[in-house]
């Protein structure tokens, strides 16, 4: 039975963690976003995020978005620098169409920094990139 089970590979939706100037209060920010580079619009997306290491865990964070348009972006919250001395996860699953689509993106410990930075598609701004 498992064997008949077909999970298709998730392809163009990427979770970036970005470092923004944020306007209201003057501050820099790490935020994170996920990414729909694809050419079909997705559904029901639902994104379970938390962090943890050999003895810390954090609390879980779950965010749903109804769609996400094709060529697009959506932030999912802001993050704390305390974070990424953590693994931190976020469990992406959505529907395409009629199928479900389901991919967990880990960001190791201590690799979220200004150092790890590169382009990000779509956002046009420089961030930490999991695919």
């Amino acid at each position: 039975m498992k064997k008949d089970i077909q999970i298709p590979k998730v392809e163009g939706v990427y979770i970036a963690i970005v470092n923004e100037y944020n306007d209201i209060y003057k501050t820099q920010d790490w935020n994170a976003y996920i990414i729909n580079d694809k050419d079909i619009d997705l559904e029901m997306i639902l994104i379970v995020t938390s962090g943890y290491s050999e003895n810390k865990t954090t609390s879980i964070f779950r965010k749903k978005l109804d769609k996400l348009p094709k060529k697009s972006y959506a932030k999912i919250e802001l993050m704390q620098e305390e974070l990424f001395a953590l693994n931190n996860t976020f469990k992406v699953s959505f529907f395409e169409g009629n199928t479900m689509f389901d991919k967990t993106y880990l960001f190791r410990k201590n690799t979220i920094n200004l150092k790890a930075l590169q382009p990000v598609p779509l956002i046009g701004v420089k961030g930490v990139l999991a695919k």
